[in-house]
């Protein structure tokens, strides 16, 4: 199924035929303000037959539209187009018909129809159609855009992430191969799994999946520190389904590491906590201050971790980041089920 030809909205939710309900009573309103002159010569009874045909005109093309959507995203673009706009028209002009034979009685008189007047309501019909699928159109396009460049900023944050991951993941495996040929060779296979993980163009992962990368990450760190790094993770039931941005874990391990555990002589505890309550997931690292000199990277790492949080879920998202005693918590939290 080609997305592209989805131009039109999707008319079979009440929303939606709620919000085309109200634009044809006011253009109904409208055009019999034009016809009558104004508010005080306005004849009440040709605004209800007016609105009663465009609303069914709306009504009956919506219908259409909505049982044929399936179809139409299968055509090119310009088919769709076309065939909408001929349906439309074509509703006008059966409805008008049927006004006339019914309502000023043409069925069981001699009277002529009025073909100006069917005229006139085709061509009304084709000017308002013409406008609002050039509208439809454009928001088409807009919308494609706008996701193609959230696309481009999310992949864009990510490469800005890896490389600083893939630097100290070798100056690890490079440390440990002289001491422990084996630990070593195990670390070369968790590092190849991160670094599919890193070239992966899936922009959500499973919650899982993305832990599971990162209890390799720290094994690789383990084996480096040695008893220096404690881990304690405390991960409840998730369900079924729970996703989170790629590699969103992984760097805030390795600051946690790099800030702060790695920095003291004895090293510390790192407490990895993931929860859901309210249809939210909430993932926390908590980890003692570093001793010593401040180490530049943490900001830009929590920075980039906030735009792409901010790119899939915008102002649903939270990520604080802020010491609290003697150790330093960052916390994220975002809606479950949910992408911008």
């Amino acid at each position: 199924m080609d997305k592209s030809t989805q131009f039109l909205p999707n008319l079979c939710t009440g929303p939606s035929l709620l919000r085309l309900v109200a634009i044809v009573v006011m253009l109904s309103l409208v055009l019999a303000l034009n016809d009558d002159g104004g508010l005080q010569n306005l004849n009440w009874m040709d605004v209800a037959l007016s609105s009663l045909l465009v609303l069914w005109v709306a009504l009956a093309s919506a219908a259409c539209i909505c049982r044929l959507r399936p179809w139409l995203s299968t055509i090119p673009l310009w088919g769709a187009v076309a065939f909408s706009y001929g349906l439309i028209l074509l509703m006008t002009l059966t409805f008008a018909l049927l006004g006339q034979w019914f309502y000023l009685g043409y069925w069981w008189t001699d009277t002529p129809l009025d073909w100006y007047s069917l005229a006139a309501d085709v061509f009304v019909a084709a000017i308002f159609a013409g406008i609002g699928l050039q509208y439809f159109y454009l928001q088409q396009q807009l919308g494609r855009r706008e996701r193609a460049e959230l696309e481009a900023r999310i992949q864009a944050l990510q490469s800005r992430i890896r490389p600083h991951f893939l630097f100290n993941s070798m100056n690890s495996i490079a440390s440990l191969i002289a001491i422990d040929a084996a630990r070593a060779e195990r670390m070369v296979e968790d590092l190849s799994a991160l670094f599919r993980a890193s070239l992966s163009e899936a922009a959500l992962v499973p919650v899982e999946q993305e832990l599971a990368l990162g209890r390799r990450y720290l094994d690789m760190e383990a084996a480096r520190l040695g008893d220096k790094l404690q881990v304690n993770w405390q991960v409840e039931a998730l369900p079924e389904g729970a996703t989170m941005p790629s590699l969103m874990l992984q760097p805030l391990l390795e600051n946690a590491i790099y800030h702060g555990i790695g920095s003291r002589k004895g090293g510390g505890l790192l407490e990895i906590a993931v929860r859901t309550a309210n249809n939210r997931l909430t993932i926390e690292v908590r980890n003692p201050l570093g001793e010593g000199a401040h180490k530049p990277g943490n900001g830009l790492a929590l920075n980039n971790i906030r735009a792409r949080l901010d790119a899939h879920f915008g102002r649903k998202a939270e990520c604080v980041a802020a010491p609290e005693q003697d150790h330093f918590i960052v916390r994220i939290s975002y809606p479950l089920g949910e992408d911008n």
